[in-house]
């Protein structure tokens, strides 16, 4: 399979509470040809959380054992624990032509964008602070001591927003996930896909001055 015809694959980033969770699985109801990545985690499931569907839960031996043979695209350690994203998935639905979403953080992210340059990285921001630790203790899972250190890593999370392509406010969840649409739908609308998807209307539209006659 040729270049053009590989799936894009998109970074979101974002400190937790911001609402990248949500964001992106309804980015991946709303959008036809997106899949989300599932990655690798040593953490406990949450309530509500299945193996396989929302992360695929491994001990800490296993986690190892996967990485030094190398089957992470990326892996860093968040919160004390470690989490990791399959380079044989990733590569095998870009392989398809699918675009592919990875939900991790900044840690991560660098390490895709340097083994694959041409990720898109998306970054989203809460509105406020105040707003980010509502949400926090509106999930109600947390304590107070992980509540306090998720907040003050929060602040260094964000820091690294001018390291992705687009940024992305989340206020209103409706308006934020257009956001997101709009970016997906921007890339496929790039003029190097566009040119090979649609060469027989641009040799019906311009003859011999369509690319490549």
């Amino acid at each position: 399979m040729e270049a053009q015809d590989r799936g894009i694959l998109y970074v979101v980033s974002a400190p937790s509470g911001a609402g990248k969770t949500s964001l992106v699985r309804a980015l991946v109801e709303r959008v036809p040809g997106l899949s989300l990545s599932v990655s690798h985690t040593t953490r406990r499931p949450r309530p509500g959380e299945e193996d396989g569907v929302h992360y695929h839960f491994v001990d800490l031996e296993t986690f190892d054992r996967m990485a030094a043979a190398g089957a992470f695209l990326e892996h860093a350690w968040v919160f004390g624990h470690r989490y990791g994203t399959s380079r044989a998935w990733v590569e095998g639905r870009l392989a398809e032509g699918v675009d592919v979403i990875l939900e991790i953080d900044w840690q991560g992210a660098r390490q895709v964008r340097a083994a694959l340059p041409e990720a898109v990285g998306v970054f989203i921001l809460p509105p406020s602070l105040e707003v980010l630790e509502q949400r926090l203790r509106g999930r109600g899972q947390d304590s107070e001591e992980v509540i306090r250190r998720r907040l003050a890593e929060a602040v260094e999370e964000m820091a690294h927003y001018g390291e992705y392509d687009y940024v992305v406010v989340n206020e209103v969840f409706e308006e934020a996930l257009a956001d997101l649409e709009a970016v997906v739908r921007a890339r496929r609308l790039a003029l190097d896909r566009q040119r090979r998807r649609l060469a027989p209307l641009l040799t019906a539209l311009l003859g011999s001055r369509a690319p490549g006659s």
